[in-house]
Order: C-alpha cells, then structure tokens, then sequence
C-alpha cells in the first residue's frame, strides 16, 4: 500500500471580490481596510485607475487602506488610464465613470483591445452615458460592435430596466453600478443568475439591493459608506487547479483553506462531485462571503453531461474541467461554452488546441439556432477521457487559466508539457509556479 501525500496549499485572495472591494471602497465615504487583497497584475490596473483619479490608496502587504472620496469625489484624470489586460477592470468601472461629470479614455493591451465592450455600452448609453469605442475591424469609431479602448463621457443618468441576453456579472456589475447615480431603480434581469459578489459587496456598503432569482435592482441616487473593513476568502477559480490535481494525481490529498464557497461559484465543485471526484468542505464563518476549507483526494472520475446552467457558475473552471474529463472514464460533453471565446483569449481554441496536442481527443460541436447563438448557449463540446496523453510543447496563448491547466497536466502525464508565455499568469495566481512545484 502506497504512503497517501498530504499537501497543505494556500491560494490567493479573490480576484473578482479584490477589484469590487477597490471600486466600492474608492467611492464611499470613510476609510476602508482590505485584508487579503490579491496583490496581482489585474488588481493592480484597478487600483492605479483609482489613484489616477485622486483617490488615496496604500498597499501594504497583503492589504490595503483605501480613503474614499464618495460618489461625486472622482476627480477627473490627467491622462487616460491604462488597464492593460484586466477586462474585469474595463467592463466593470464603466459603471463607476458614467455617473461622473467628466470625460476620460481606457485603454489596454492588445488582447483586451479585442474583447467586446457593445455588451456595457448599450446599457449605459440607454441610462444617458456617452460611449464611444473602436471598431477593429475596418477601423474607425463606431457606435455599435465597439472594443477598447473606450472614450467615456458621464452626465445625468437615468433608471431602466434592462434584460440582459448573456448571464454575465461584469455586464451585471456595471450597470447596477451606474444605477447607483441615476434617479429611481435600475433593474437587471439575466436569463440565468451570475455571480453576485457585486451584489453582496454593494449591501456591505449600506447599499439598499433588491431581488431574486435572475432580477436584481438597486435605487438612486445612493451613497455608500465604509465598513470599516473588508476580508477577501481565497479565490475559487486559482483553488480549481489544485482541487483537479488532487483529483488526477495519484495517492494524494489536498487541503486547500479559506476559500470562498459563495454558491453562484462552486459550479466547479458541483460538477467535480458529479464526475466522482473525492472533494470534501468544512465551511468557515465570514462575514462578507460565505467561505471553508475544502479537501481534495485521488479520485476515479467519470464522465458526465454539463449543461449550459452548470458552465455559468463555472465558466473561468471550464479549462481545468476540461482537463479532468481527459483523465475520466467515458465521455464528457459540455455545452454553453460560446463564453469561452471572448476571454483573454479564445478558450475553446486554446484548450482544444493544447489538448489534441498531447493526445486528447476533442470534438467541438458548433452553435445551431440563431437563438442559441443569441444566448451564447448553442456551443459545445465533447471530450473523450481515458486516453494515453504524452508529452508536447505548447502555448499560453496570452491566457492565464490556459496556461495553468496545461501546467497541471504535466504533473499527471509520462514525458513533459513545455508550456510558452508563462509571464501572464501573474494576472491571477503570481505565485502559482512556487505552490505547483510543491506536487512535483
């Protein structure tokens, strides 16, 4: 009998709850301090567009304190802000700058130039905002089809009511935020719930939030005020690598602690159990977000049939869950992913590329009705598990949670993944390297 190898992994702070603490934190009133701020290339975009617009943020450590200016405190910058490649940070402040009296420009690297901002900028123009983006192809400035880099003038706004055709927090997120500035109830119905750390993050902040289910409002105008402090759990979608590592890996046990457990977030642990997968939770008490342990052994995985429900509380998991139905008896199919394609990268080409590359076997299976396309529902694909995979050099593509999910396949094949343009997983996980080497 082999000796079981206990690993004890600390993962980094949330990312999607660090950039909504910054935001919120910036435009309420008081003095807050963020524990366990993920200190990362992302975060840090966010925090250098606030300070950009006169806002007093200090890091120190794995924190910060944030002095916040209220709702009209933005001052405007004297350049454009550079976000880089945080999308979070581009469709999210948005939100924030349409209730503003004046104009500024974002802007980012090449990758996040090509990401699709039509999807925010429809909202805010309806709420009264001014937005202007440029058309990659064909060039120019255009009002419909837009990407990055973003011309946003703020003014006056207005309460709608607004229906949103993909269930997407960042869309969510930035117009609940805009609402907060505009006179009555502005309201977001999705055609299936998103995460909602905006949401919860927004009621911390004494800010009044209403509904259920696939609604959410909130009533302006609105003031938040600070509470004081804030404690981020570790984030879920970097603790899914380790989680399908002790999955994968033989005679091994991972303990992974404070995580967050917010259930618009643990698809991925849903859909792990419904494969087989030995996954154990001890939840913790905290008060912003609910949070645990969780405990991973090896496990015999099967596969299984993930529906487009399941992919929206997993979509940043879908590459590692990809990678899981590799090592899984039978079939996976997982349909829902046309998400996947405006990342940081075109996800379901970078997986299926990297992973036919060490021998997976992969079919994609194209949209099929224009409303499934509407939807970005109609996508899938199918994975074949139980093959022999080997080693082969292959790309990040620019993307963080590509290159990861290859990286934790080198652990569990014969022969070795080289994996090129590792420098953008400092985006998320910049110690990511440092812990996996502890598996090796």
């Amino acid at each position: 009998m082999r000796l079981l190898k206990v690993y004890k992994i600390d993962i980094p702070p949330d990312k999607s709850i660090s950039h909504r603490a910054v935001m919120l934190a910036s435009i309420a009133k008081g003095t807050t301090r963020i524990k366990n701020l993920l200190i990362s290339d992302d975060i840090r975009r966010t925090i250098e567009a606030f300070r950009g617009m006169g806002v007093d943020i200090k890091v120190k450590g794995e924190g910060c304190r944030v002095k916040g200016v209220g709702m009209q405190g933005l001052r405007k910058p004297r350049k454009g802000l550079y976000l880089g490649n945080s999308g979070t940070t581009m469709r999210i402040l948005p939100g924030i700058l349409a209730g503003q009296d004046f104009e500024v420009m974002l802007t980012g690297d090449a990758s996040l130039s090509k990401r699709p901002m039509s999807r925010i900028a429809e909202p805010l123009r309806m709420m009264g905002a001014s937005i202007a983006g440029f058309r990659v192809k064909g060039g120019g400035w255009r009002q419909k089809k837009i990407c990055p880099p973003l011309r946003i003038r703020g003014g006056k706004l207005k309460a709608i009511k607004y229906r949103s055709k993909i269930a997407s927090a960042q869309v969510k997120s930035c117009i609940l935020l805009a609402g907060l500035f505009a006179k009555g109830a502005t309201r977001v119905t999705e055609p299936m719930k998103s995460r909602d750390h905006t949401e919860r993050m927004l009621k911390c902040f004494g800010c009044r939030v209403q509904g259920a289910g696939c609604k959410v409002s909130v009533k302006g105008p609105a003031k938040l005020k600070s509470p004081g402090t804030i404690v981020i759990p570790g984030d879920i979608s970097s603790a899914a690598f380790f989680i399908v590592a002790g999955c994968i890996l033989p005679n091994t046990k991972i303990i992974l602690k404070n995580i967050g457990l917010n259930t618009t977030r643990t698809g991925v642990i849903d859909i792990l159990k419904r494969m087989g997968a030995n996954i154990r939770l001890q939840p913790r008490a905290l008060s912003l977000e609910p949070a645990g342990d969780i405990v991973v052994k090896s496990s015999e995985l099967r596969g299984i049939a993930i529906s487009p429900e399941e992919v929206v509380r997993a979509i940043d998991e879908i590459p590692i869950i990809m990678l899981a139905a590799c090592f899984a008896k039978g079939a996976t199919t997982i349909r829902g992913i046309g998400e996947l394609r405006v990342k940081e990268t075109d996800r379901v080409r970078s997986m299926t590329t990297n992973l036919r590359k060490i021998g997976a076997q992969i079919e994609v299976k194209p949209r099929t009705t224009r409303s499934a396309r509407v939807r970005g529902m109609g996508e899938g694909l199918r994975v074949k598990g139980g093959r022999v995979l080997r080693g082969a050099q292959v790309s990040s593509y620019g993307d963080h949670r590509t290159a990861m999910s290859m990286l934790v396949a080198n652990l569990a094949i014969n022969g070795k993944i080289k994996v090129t343009g590792l420098s953008c997983i400092n985006k998320s996980f910049p110690k990511f390297l440092k812990l996996l080497h502890k598996l090796n």
